[in-house]
């Protein structure tokens, strides 16, 4: 998203001034907004929702493009099961009321925290804020459902949000920074002709052969005080990973914040300065996959849940067989009204399990958690009756695989306790930095540096534009200097 948009800004805004040319190492635009198909359905592997309409550069294209309506079915395209059946355990149903009052304390700390103004004493990650709220509740409301079934409910809440943030353990994720991050108004959608619709209208704008497929880029070569580089030559080399080099005036770096951090992702020569390679260390970057279901022909209903599982091993409601990369998955649920395909969500040390698995461990492991909460059977969308329990087979899976691709090495950026909104500056810095005499060398794009939007895919948006303009900027000076 990052790098086709700042390259659409720039054909379509300044073609005059710019030799565009897009690099893609792998053999598919789009990045980490992947629309594939499964059992006969549109999916998203990546990037799924709009976060709110309003104001949203993503609604707007998708609007423009004819991209939100379809004659066919697609995922969630009846948006969030918002009045699910929760399910305890060995398949007690609960009470709504009580997971009604555990969600909304829950959704209210989390308000809080994003409000900011927090006391002085609170701890640095959101997990401790979050269970100390838990623990106030229980101390003004005495003979509630009872802490196991409290503990589960709220762990399902817990595990959603990991889910929105990547963090594996909510208590890395910095409590102080939440009051910076901001959210679009309006409804949350999926797009029905797919996400990768919006990537393709950016590249259809841009000539042809502008984008390089298979083009993996080992080294960027750079010149950090500007010398060293004859006056006719470009600045910075970007070498390929075939051993071929391509010489640019500027590069615009798009690639994730995985990539960057690990070892051999990227190479800069030479290195990144201190400011940009502590920067990318203490950002968190974690992994996140969804695991897709066909459930087989014949089944008369799909159950359709929301998972609170024990919290405490042992317990009576503990079912042993469930295997511990199930037991942070928040729902099972189908992608539409109606359809045989199952959706579960997982973050972290089980999303990089999920990738570890066969497909006949991953089924194994589905139908043990199905039998676990098989007392009851839910209608299709998560929002009806209870009915009489029955086994549901799962035929096939798919599932992404975004932490083991060496292209991304996970799914998307938070800020870890220990870095803060500054961080997410620093990533956006060019680099010379300063006043050097040949600035703007290499430019940083991509979700994870912005301050306000990190994590989405209008975060990228935004990102590829402001350095498209600040290129464009830099020439607009130059020439009205000249004139």
């Amino acid at each position: 998203m990052a790098g086709l948009t700042a390259a659409h800004r720039l054909y379509t805004t300044a073609s005059d001034l710019f030799d565009l040319t897009v690099v893609e190492a792998g053999n598919r635009i789009g990045g980490r907004i992947f629309t594939s198909e499964f059992a006969g359905d549109r999916v998203e592997m990546g990037a799924t929702w709009i976060h709110g309409i309003g104001g949203s550069p993503v609604y707007d294209i998708a609007r423009k493009i004819h991209a939100l309506d379809d004659s066919t079915p697609w995922e969630r395209m009846d948006g969030y099961p918002d009045d699910g059946v929760t399910v305890a355990e060995g398949g007690v149903v609960l009470d709504p009321l009580t997971v009604s009052s555990i969600s909304t304390l829950y959704r209210t700390l989390m308000d809080t925290a994003r409000a900011g103004g927090l006391p002085a004493n609170t701890g640095p990650g959101v997990g401790s804020f979050l269970r100390k709220g838990l623990q106030a509740y229980r101390a003004s409301h005495r003979g509630g459902a009872g802490e196991a079934v409290e503990d589960a409910v709220f762990a399902m809440n817990e595990n959603t949000e990991r889910t929105y943030t990547s963090a594996d353990d909510l208590e890395e994720l910095n409590l102080a920074a939440e009051s910076e991050y901001r959210e679009f108004p309006g409804e949350q959608i999926t797009i029905a002709r797919g996400y990768s619709r919006v990537i393709e209208h950016l590249a259809s704008a841009l000539p042809p052969g502008t984008i390089r497929l298979g083009r993996k880029v080992q080294r960027i070569e750079w010149s950090p005080d500007g010398g060293g580089t004859a006056p006719s030559e470009p600045p910075v080399k970007v070498i390929l990973e075939d051993g071929s080099a391509m010489a640019a005036d500027h590069v615009v770096v798009t690639v994730s914040l995985g990539v960057l951090k690990a070892k051999g992702g990227m190479e800069f020569n030479p290195s990144l300065p201190s400011f940009k390679r502590e920067a990318i260390g203490r950002l968190g970057f974690g992994v996140v996959n969804k695991l897709f279901m066909e459930v087989e022909e014949g089944e008369d209903e799909v159950p359709s849940m929301e998972l609170a599982f024990e919290q405490e091993e042992g317990s009576k409601r503990h079912v042993a067989k469930i295997p511990w990369w199930m037991r942070r998955t928040a729902s099972i649920c189908p992608i539409y009204g109606g359809s045989r395909v199952l959706l579960s969500w997982f973050a972290g040390k089980e999303a990089a399990e999920l990738e570890k698995l066969s497909e006949e461990e991953i089924i194994s492991g589905v139908h043990a958690t199905l039998d676990g909460f098989s007392a009851v059977k839910v209608d299709r969308r998560c929002n009806g009756s209870a009915g009489r329990g029955g086994g549901v087979t799962i035929a096939r899976v798919m599932r992404s695989g975004w932490g083991s691709d060496p292209l991304f090495q996970g799914s998307y950026s938070y800020v870890a306790v220990g870095s803060s909104g500054d961080d997410l500056d620093l990533m956006a810095e060019p680099l010379p930095s300063g006043g050097a005499r040949m600035a703007l060398q290499i430019l940083f794009a991509g979700e994870a540096t912005h301050r306000t939007h990190y994590s989405t895919t209008h975060g990228a948006y935004f990102s590829g534009i402001r350095e498209a303009n600040r290129l464009i900027q830099r020439y607009s000076n130059s020439n009205s200097s000249n004139n």
